[in-house]
């Protein structure tokens, strides 16, 4: 039994959700090899090489893979699979575009957003926002398999000695082009691998209340700052911070849900945070079903109060 994992990098250094696909493939056993598809990514292969549990390093560079499109490292891919019984990749927007094109070319169903794996053809996946679990069992020859990343801890990223293997990329695809890239730059962590996280809910009433009520707090502890798609719609905050099914998995150490209600499609995006703590004028608000701790007032007073207690 081999595993694929393909690595999200930026052809110098790897996503941290690669570390944590690669814990969920050691779990389901076998020989492991990652693959790193872009051009001049000698400096990601090298970091992939490093993980502790690698055998093997697969580097397919080629100006094509630079940017990462779909079309072709899905090609490249093709081309090595029936090297695996498993290709897995992180459940986020990259490996989201990538491995429904390779499941469905292999003719295999996907297995969507692990959370647990039990064997090595059977997985856990949440399902109806995370209100239930479904164990789902494949017996296709291929398993192809996106792995939520806040479900398993990240692997050592140093203590590997894998050999390096330069491959064969696939050709390139005349139906997509890369156009452009704009990378919003934030001065604060990184809110998928943030362990403290503060999030602000159409509660905020605007787009100023929003910021000036949340980045005393957020400032303080040194949090990544989160939105609900409400605040999102509403313009409050941009769809980058937006927590749940329809934006970013979390799971922090602390979450922090200022005048968030909790509709079922944000708790299924953070309800998996260590300790949530909700802050709320209605004590009847959804949120407080998986909050740990609740301040039930309002929070135009309570929110300066807790961020100047911290100060």
């Amino acid at each position: 039994m081999t595993i694929l994992v393909i690595a999200e990098h930026n052809n110098a250094t790897l996503n941290r959700a690669t570390l944590n696909t690669v814990t969920a493939a050691q779990k389901i056993g076998g020989d492991l090899h990652v693959l790193v598809a872009g051009h001049n990514a000698q400096a990601a292969a090298s970091a992939a090489a490093k993980i502790a549990g690698v055998a093997k390093v697969l580097l397919a560079d080629a100006p094509h893979l630079a940017e990462g499109i779909a079309e072709n490292v899905e090609a490249t891919v093709l081309g090595i699979a029936e090297n695996y019984t498993h290709v897995l990749a992180p459940a986020t927007a990259y490996g989201k575009n990538v491995l429904p094109r390779i499941g469905a070319k292999l003719d295999v169903a996907q297995i969507s957003d692990i959370i647990a794996v039990d064997a090595a053809d059977t997985f856990q996946r949440p399902i109806y926002a995370g209100n239930a679990i479904a164990t789902v069992q494949s017996h296709d020859p291929i398993k192809v398999v996106t792995v939520r990343s806040t479900a398993f801890e990240a692997a050592a990223s140093e203590g590997g000695n894998a050999a390096i293997e330069a491959i064969t990329p696939g050709p390139a695809t005349d139906r997509a082009n890369f156009v452009s890239r704009e990378i919003a730059k934030l001065e604060r962590p990184e809110l998928t691998t943030a362990s403290v996280v503060v999030s602000g809910g159409r509660g905020l009433g605007n787009k100023e209340n929003f910021e000036s009520v949340l980045t005393p707090l957020a400032d303080a502890l040194n949090a990544a700052v989160g939105a609900s798609r409400a605040a999102v719609d509403a313009g409050f905050a941009s769809n980058i911070y937006q927590v749940g099914q329809t934006g970013k998995i979390v799971a922090p150490r602390l979450y922090i849900a200022v005048g968030i209600s909790g509709a079922i499609q944000h708790l299924a995006g953070m309800k998996d945070s260590h300790v949530i703590v909700a802050i709320n004028k209605d004590a009847e608000a959804p949120i407080f079903s998986v909050a740990d701790y609740g301040l039930v007032g309002d929070l135009f007073e309570l929110v300066p109060e807790l961020a100047k207690a911290l100060h």
